[in-house]
């Protein structure tokens, strides 16, 4: 049957569509969801997965509203992760062969369509977020192998020296968040305990390099996993996730500078374990399951603040 479609606020009230508009694209050639997704050079990357061959990497051209595909990873990853920094793309951690949480750095050059593998990431991890900040990429949260519910590893990889350095953890450990880098500040937002999306959460928890320390900020109005986020003019932006009843078609905000949440439209294929890329002044949110734990959309929907 059709899966329930949730939208509501933490209380159980039903938060407000104050605004943006939603515009349907050409759909990803094959539905997948736990992908990972990046923007590079005007390209959107759609990396992994499930419901694909494994190393899958379809590429989603905005301008022209076509998909191509590149070369595969060299080898099959879900629940993992893809940062543009410099002129590569860089898909780290996730999980491997089954469910094994792996610490692989894989870097893509477009100009070449080739792989190489880098140093692995101290602690491997799967459903953990990764962004970049001034040309570094920073992978936090996730599960590790270590017998513990949750990772609290916030890492940081320099590609210019290929090296991993440990920094302050994260101070709500959790898998299946969005990490998302605005101003130069790590927002860690939403996710679970123990990869389990009956115990979703609404934590938003900030970080920043400078001063290497954390600070936790207004939760996000809906507890949610599985969620893609993004950064644009000022706010940061969170999709879909899941819980045991259902898939969320949630769409929320979070201002700032006014260090508040609003509601927006919302998506009109509710679904988690999807992935979301700013070109211009567009988000576009690519894939994901329309209903809890296994299943596979080819949704590519365009949301316009």
């Amino acid at each position: 049957g059709s899966p329930l479609v949730l939208l509501r606020g933490a209380t159980g009230h039903a938060l407000g569509a104050s605004s943006g508009r939603w515009v349907t694209k050409a759909p990803m050639p094959t539905p997948r969801t736990e992908v990972a997704v990046a923007i590079l050079d005007g390209k959107i990357y759609v990396v992994g997965g499930f419901g694909g061959p494994g190393g899958l990497v379809e590429v989603y051209t905005p301008a022209t509203d076509r998909w191509t595909t590149v070369s595969p990873m060299p080898e099959a990853l879900h629940h993992t992760t893809a940062t543009a920094a410099g002129e590569r793309l860089y898909v780290i951690g996730g999980y491997s062969s089954g469910w094994k949480p792996v610490g692989s750095v894989l870097e893509y050059d477009p100009v070449t369509d080739r792989w190489r593998k880098l140093s692995p990431m101290p602690t491997a991890r799967g459903a953990l977020g990764a962004a970049e900040i001034d040309g570094k990429i920073y992978a936090v949260g996730g599960v590790a192998p270590d017998g513990r519910p949750n990772s609290d590893a916030n890492e940081v990889y320099d590609p210019a020296s290929d090296r991993w350095s440990p920094l302050a953890p994260l101070p709500t450990p959790r898998d299946h968040l969005a990490l998302v880098a605005w101003e130069r500040r790590l927002y860690a937002i939403g996710g679970r305990v123990g990869g389990n999306y009956a115990r979703n959460l609404p934590d938003n928890e900030v970080y920043d390099p400078i001063g290497n320390r954390w600070t936790r900020r207004r939760p996000m109005p809906t507890a949610r996993s599985g969620v893609a986020g993004v950064a644009l003019a000022g706010r940061v932006f969170v999709f879909g996730g899941e819980e045991p009843r259902g898939t969320f078609n949630t769409a929320e905000a979070y201002e700032a500078g006014a260090a508040r949440w609003i509601g927006l439209a919302p998506m009109p294929t509710a679904r988690h374990g999807l992935g979301a890329a700013v070109f211009g002044e567009t988000i576009y949110v690519i894939g994901g399951g329309p209903r809890p734990g296994g299943s596979y959309s080819s949704a590519n929907e365009a949301f316009i603040p």
